[in-house]
C-alpha cells in the first residue's frame, strides 16, 4: 500500500536513514505515481544526501502535478542554491512565498539569493577578496544596493505573475571574462547533430531535439549585446560550450536581461588605448611620467609584506594569474568549506562537495535550511 509506503518512509527520514526513505519513497510513487506530496518529501530527503539535481527534479515534478504545493518550491529553491543557480532558486522562492505569505524560510532563502548574485558580479567572492582596494569595494557595494531595492517590486510582480516555472530540463551556467561571456548546458551524451544554436544581436537560441524525448529550448534575451559572427559552441561528452562575444567590455551581472536599474562595470582591458596626457607650459623641468609610473609598479612589486597581509596578496596574485578551472576550484572550495579549503585544482573539487577542515583545536558549525 503507497500510505503503509509513505509512513515507514518518513519514519526512516526521522530516524536519519535517508537512503531508506528515498527507496521507500520510489516505492510509494510506483504506486501512486500522481502524489504530488511524494515527489516533494522524496526531494527533502534527496537533499539530504546531496542528491541536489534529483532533488530538483522531484520538486519540478510536484510542482508540475499541484502547482499550489508550497513545500516543493521550497526544496527546489534549496536544491538549487547548493547547484549555485541562484536565479533559478529565487524564482522558485518569490513563488513559494506568494502561496505562504510570511513565512520566514521564504524571506531569509530570497534575501541570501540576492546576496549570492551580488557577489557574483566580481570575480571572487568577498570573503576571498581580504585586500581590495576601496573604488572596487564601493562599486559591488552599489550593486548590492541596487539589488535590495528591487526586491520588493521584483516580488510583487512574481506574486502577479500566472505563469509557473518551466521545467528544469538541463542545467546551466556561465562566467565572465573581458571579452566573451562562457555558457555552459550540461547535457550528457548528447550527440551534435541534435544541437542547434542560433545567435543575434542580443538573442541566443539552443535546441535540444532528440527523437522520443521532448524537444529543449532554451531562448534568453541576453544581458548585454553580442557579436554573433564572433560566436561559437562546442558540443562535448558531458555539456554544451557556448562562448558569447561581447559587443562592449562590461560584467554581465547576469545572463538573461533585466530591467532592474544596476549600471555594468567597465572591464578594464590590455588593448584599450591609452589616452594622452595633456602638456601644459611650465617653467619647471618636465617630468617622464612613464618611468614614474613604471618605478611605482617595481616598488609596489618588490614590497615585502609580512603576516596575512603577504598571505592575502599571494592568494590574490595566484587568483588574478591563474586560468578560469583554477579561479573556480578556488571559489568553490572556498565557499563550500566555510573558508577552511582553499584549492586550486577542479579536477579534484569540481566533481565533489569540498567538505570543511576546521584549524586543531577548532569545531566547524554546520548551518541547515
Amino acid at each position: 500500500m503507497a500510505t503503509d509506503l509513505e509512513a515507514r518512509a518518513k519514519e526512516a527520514f526521522v530516524d536519519d536513514n535517508f537512503d531508506l526513505a528515498v527507496d521507500l519513497y520510489t516505492q510509494a510513487l510506483d504506486m501512486d505515481p500522481k502524489n504530488a506530496d511524494l515527489y516533494a518529501d522524496r526531494a527533502q530527503a534527496n537533499i539530504k544526501l546531496e542528491n541536489f539535481t534529483e532533488a530538483v527534479a522531484d520538486a519540478n515534478k510536484a510542482i508540475e502535478l499541484d502547482p499550489s504545493i508550497v513545500k516543493a518550491y521550497l526544496r527546489k529553491g534549496t536544491a538549487c542554491m547548493k547547484l549555485e543557480e541562484y536565479q533559478t532558486a529565487k524564482t522558485s522562492l518569490e513563488t513559494g512565498a506568494c502561496l505562504a505569505p510570511g513565512d520566514s524560510r521564504f524571506t531569509r532563502l530570497i534575501k541570501e539569493c540576492d546576496e549570492r548574485i551580488a557577489e557574483e558580479t566580481i570575480d571572487l567572492p568577498k570573503k576571498v577578496m581580504l585586500n581590495v582596494p576601496p573604488s572596487t569595494m564601493s562599486s559591488s557595494s552599489n550593486i548590492s544596493t541596487e539589488i535590495a531595492k528591487d526586491s520588493d517590486s521584483s516580488k510583487d510582480a512574481s506574486c502577479q505573475s500566472t505563469a509557473m516555472p518551466s521545467k528544469l530540463k538541463y542545467r546551466h551556467d556561465y562566467y565572465n571574462s573581458s571579452t566573451e561571456v562562457v555558457l555552459t548546458i550540461f547535457a550528457k551524451g548528447i550527440p551534435a547533430k541534435n544541437v542547434s544554436v542560433e545567435f543575434g544581436e542580443q538573442m541566443l537560441s539552443v535546441i535540444i531535439d532528440i527523437p522520443g524525448e521532448e524537444k529543449y529550448h532554451f531562448q534568453p534575451r541576453l544581458f548585454g549585446k553580442i557579436i554573433p559572427k564572433s560566436c561559437r559552441y562546442e558540443v562535448m561528452s558531458s555539456k554544451i560550450e557556448i562562448r558569447l562575444s561581447k559587443a562592449e567590455p562590461i560584467t554581465w551581472t547576469s545572463l538573461e536581461f533585466s530591467n532592474k536599474r544596476i549600471i555594468p562595470q567597465k572591464i578594464n582591458t590590455s588593448s584599450a588605448p591609452v589616452s594622452q596626457r595633456p602638456s601644459y607650459p611650465s617653467s619647471k623641468a618636465k617630468i617622464d611620467w612613464d618611468k614614474l609610473e613604471a618605478q611605482v609598479k617595481k616598488e609596489e612589486k618588490e614590497e615585502k609584506l609580512d603576516g596575512d597581509a603577504a598571505l592575502n596578496k599571494l592568494f590574490q596574485d595566484i587568483y588574478r594569474d591563474a586560468d578560469e578551472d583554477t579561479r573556480r576550484a578556488m571559489s568553490k572550495s572556498f565557499i563550500e568549506s566555510n573558508g577552511t579549503v582553499l584549492s586550486t585544482n577542479w579536477k579534484e573539487v569540481g566533481s565533489k562537495k569540498v567538505g570543511g577542515s576546521p584549524p586543531e583545536g577548532m569545531e566547524l558549525k554546520k548551518w541547515e535550511y
